[in-house]
């Protein structure tokens, strides 16, 4: 397979790069704008690979630049795209470059993915990496894929109106589309803002560790290869026009307890909370 992959420098989507050409004779073609989130050296060691560079290409540019994402779509057989800006606090100072990627972003690859698909009579698919944030506050019990989508940031609303796009590019174009609702992921390459790099980044330097309220709240954390290999499956095995939830191993726990578990193995005191 030629896969397009959109947010390919960012957290999730260099572990999804790095693991599909590990485990397949697949060719990627790497997008990403490179803002904050997206780092050129989490994928610097594939140019000199001699196992994959043949198979992989970096594109710098913005999933919003139509003609371009429709020029390396006709390259390709699939998109994954792993594009948008990250973290519900950021999305509250700034939501316009949260609706710039994540609506006309979304809006332009669907496009691109359009008019692949006429060309080949449907044989193009397009996947959309989303969030669990779109189920908003779930006080009891678990989300499954059927549950109602009350996105409660510009963060999770911006995941959720490009949910909401590719659903209608099904419906209405018969678009072969495949959505993947993830839980809280943590792993290497994450950019330090969410808990986890956040408290481990915060602690080794013996500064302060920025907990909520008093740190009841209940998260399922998925580990990024995990989540990359979810992503992966659903590609692969996905029916089109389904949504999946990727989780961890079921166990919530109180980010009071991950941090804990933080300081534990790092050595230091409470007190930094």
């Amino acid at each position: 397979m030629r896969i397009l992959v959109t947010g390919g420098a960012g957290f999730i989507g260099s572990n999804f790069v790095h693991r599909r050409l590990a485990a397949t004779d697949d060719s990627i073609i790497v997008v990403d704008k490179l803002t904050y989130a997206g780092n050129p050296a989490n994928l610097a060691d594939l140019a000199d690979d001699p196992a994959v560079r043949e198979r992989y290409r970096f594109v710098q540019a913005d999933i919003a630049d139509a003609p371009l994402m429709q020029e390396l779509a006709s390259e390709c057989d699939a998109i994954v795209n792993f594009a948008a800006e990250s973290h519900v606090d950021r999305s509250i100072l700034e939501p316009t470059a949260f609706l710039h990627t994540g609506v006309m972003g979304v809006y332009s690859l669907l496009e691109a993915a359009r008019i692949e698909a006429e060309k080949r009579d449907g044989d193009f698919r397009l996947l959309q990496v989303s969030t669990d944030e779109v189920y908003g506050p779930v006080p009891e019990g678990l989300s499954v894929e059927s549950d109602p989508i009350r996105p409660t940031s510009p963060y999770s609303a911006a995941k959720a109106a490009g949910e909401h796009l590719v659903a209608a590019y099904h419906e209405t174009h018969g678009l072969d589309t495949v959505i993947t609702r993830g839980a809280n992921t943590y792993g290497p390459n994450q950019y330090p803002e969410k808990l986890i790099p956040l408290f481990v980044t915060n602690a080794l330097d013996d500064e302060q560790l920025p907990m909520y309220g008093d740190g009841m709240q209940r998260r399922d954390w998925l580990y990024v290869a995990d989540h990359a290999d979810g992503i992966a499956t659903a590609l692969d095995r996905g029916a089109p026009g389904e949504a999946y939830n990727i989780c961890g191993d079921g166990v919530e726990r109180p980010n009071r307890a991950v941090t804990e578990a933080i300081l534990e193995h790092l050595g230091k005191p409470w007190s930094l909370v």
